[in-house]
């Protein structure tokens, strides 16, 4: 019993210290850097970098591209009218499989224009969404059901004389009818 009370004693004369110095061997810790924002696009593709353009309508033709890919778009077709035109520089049209394909692509669209910092100039033909037209300004987007697409040919009308696409793409479908 002694040796119990003369441990229990030592125990109280002596509190416990735990260690807290580092060993000699580690490294100090390197003090954090700012880190910029996330790019506002992510790559499509892992390990590959995107080049993200400074023209606000090369940006704004990508983002077009992105929302008319996200949704499904159909036959997407781009036709570069700059020195044929003074309403744009670019005509997009694209196919959607239903009335409500078409409405959601045309507000898809909308949607990746405002958050790359365009907002519309109009939208045309929602309610009845067989052909949405979305005036961004620099780009004018057509959304089109096949038939009324096939029906007004624009890109036969916009072809002449000018952009191979779509004026190959045109013929393809012609031979396909």
């Amino acid at each position: 019993m002694a040796n119990r009370a003369a441990a229990a004693a030592a125990k109280r004369a002596k509190p416990a210290v735990k260690d807290t110095a580092k060993p000699a061997s580690r490294k100090p810790r390197a003090t954090a850097t700012p880190v910029a924002s996330p790019p506002q696009h992510t790559p499509r593709k892992p390990g590959k970098k995107e080049v993200v353009p400074t023209d606000i309508v090369e940006r704004l033709r990508l983002e077009v591209r992105r929302a008319l890919e996200e949704l499904k778009a159909k036959d997407i077709v781009e036709l570069d009218v700059r020195g044929r035109t003074s309403i744009a520089d670019y005509i997009v049209v694209a196919a959607g499989t239903s009335t409500r394909h078409v409405k959601s692509i045309a507000d898809e669209v909308v949607k990746y224009a405002k958050k790359a910092g365009m907002m519309p100039l109009g939208v045309e033909g929602q309610r009845e969404a067989e052909w949405v037209l979305v005036d961004l300004g620099d780009i004018i987007v057509h959304v089109m059901l096949p038939r009324v697409r096939e029906f007004y040919g624009l890109e036969r009308m916009w072809s002449v004389g000018g952009d191979p696409d779509a004026a190959a793409y045109a013929a393809e479908r012609d031979a396909a009818r």
